[in-house]
């Protein structure tokens, strides 16, 4: 019986240490995904997104557009639209 609770608290400490390592690979992951994506979209190669160049590119940005460019200023950053996808 003491085996097996030592074999519980081990297994459970181990999911504590690396539940958010996996969770960070994922956000690295999908960082790199947007900023990929990012860059075929930026035709002109200025680093910001307009509505109109997410429009056929990144749909679900098109689609939030105003709501990540809250400052309304016309276009979004890979930073900007990595920061909403890791929230």
């Amino acid at each position: 019986m003491k085996l097996l609770s030592k074999l519980i608290v081990l297994f459970g400490f181990n999911l504590f240490i690396f539940v958010p390592l996996i969770a960070h690979a994922d956000d690295a992951s999908r960082d790199k995904e947007i900023a990929e994506r990012f860059a075929k979209c930026d035709t002109n190669h200025d680093g910001r997104l307009t509505k109109e160049d997410a429009e056929g590119c990144m749909p679900r940005i098109y689609d939030h557009f105003s709501y990540i460019d809250s400052t309304n200023k016309g276009y979004v950053t890979v930073a900007e639209i990595q920061a909403m996808a890791n929230r």
